[in-house]
């Protein structure tokens, strides 16, 4: 019998952890979120079943993202979590896959090991574990031409971080990251709410209420919905009616500072490649690109066109996928260890 090594690219998310195996596409989109036993640390849970569980276990459970950010929190709880995906990948393969894996372009040289040894230790082949910065693989994910000599802009905002970079020639040539991103913005919206309203509410509510009715500019047909929290005067469950104008009046700071991201990138474009970005637009990628106007309000605040990518969620992993494909070629630029 031959042995086969399975080649898989690898988006590890604050959110959402998603698997690409070269030859089938994407295989796993779970919640990057594990439940774990606290008083022996034991995990009890991965992927969705574990984010059903947020907000709602004994303390004798704790529901935890292990990477937080864009980058690994508790490394052993990333490690369990990558071990029981890569493993429901693998099936009965012997040999241990051949990994590519997306990390923030800020990310230091500690937090480059702690991913690559991660991977390792839950089942990556030691030799063949390769780190992509993640506005290239988004930007590969996206199917911009990036072995080309033009311009191409692309903004990856995830659930952690907000990335944008000016991509060619294989590399990137300018790029920022700001530490905002989709869980900033249920933040902001969890604050609002407790300031305007003094409810409190969790987190999964926020990132519901985000999803629902959540807008960068203003609608014209006004969206309203129930939301149900903790009185923090009377300390019982109260509901409440909000819109989509007041959680876009919420999100403006954190979206902000996308737009400063984006703007220092565009700052130090060299005058060639900023000639084409004007002509090709900005791509938006990474599931928070998702919501609504967030391409209008860009395009308002930065002047330039922006569009959303075709399944802007699954971009890194597909862009980590492609550059299985051109290993040597993105080594020279990209690939770090």
């Amino acid at each position: 019998m031959s042995l086969f090594r399975q080649e898989i690219g690898i988006d590890l998310g604050t959110v959402n952890i998603l698997i690409y195996v070269r030859g089938r596409g994407i295989v796993v989109h779970e919640p990057s979120v594990i439940a774990i036993l606290s008083k022996d640390e034991r995990p009890l849970d991965v992927g969705e079943s574990a984010r059903q569980m947020f907000g709602r276990t004994p303390n004798e459970i704790e529901v935890v993202r292990p990477v937080r950010e864009g980058v690994i929190a508790d490394f052993r709880f990333t490690q369990n979590m990558l071990r029981y995906f890569i493993n429901r990948v693998k099936g009965l393969k012997l040999l241990p896959p051949k990994a590519v894996i997306g990390v923030p372009f800020g990310v230091t040289s500690v937090e480059r090991r702690a991913v690559r040894e991660a991977a390792i230790e839950a089942g990556a082949d030691a030799n063949q574990v390769f780190l992509l910065r993640e506005p290239m693989a988004a930007a590969l994910g996206a199917g911009l031409p990036v072995d080309t000599a033009t311009g191409n802009l692309i903004l990856d905002i995830g659930g952690g971080t907000a990335e944008a970079a000016v991509v060619s020639m294989n590399g990137i040539v300018v790029a920022n990251s700001v530490r905002t991103g989709g869980v900033r913005l249920d933040e902001a919206i969890q604050a609002f709410v407790r300031r305007k309203y003094n409810l409190a509410i969790g987190e999964p509510t926020a990132e519901d209420i985000k999803i629902k009715i959540g807008s960068a500019l203003r609608l014209e047909n006004e969206l309203v919905m129930p939301v149900q929290g903790r009185d923090q005067v009377t300390g019982y469950p109260r509901t409440i009616e909000i819109s989509s104008n007041e959680i876009t009046e919420s999100l403006q700071e954190p979206l902000l500072s996308m737009v400063a991201c984006i703007r220092s990138v565009l700052e130090r474009t060299p005058p060639e490649l900023a000639s084409d970005i004007i002509d090709r637009g900005m791509a938006m990628t990474g599931g928070t690109s998702l919501l609504r106007k967030l391409d209008e309000y860009l395009t308002q605040q930065v002047g330039i066109p922006a569009y959303v990518a075709d399944a802007p969620m699954a971009c890194v992993a597909l862009g980590c996928g492609r550059a299985l494909e051109n290993i040597e070629v993105l080594r020279r630029t990209e690939f770090s260890v």
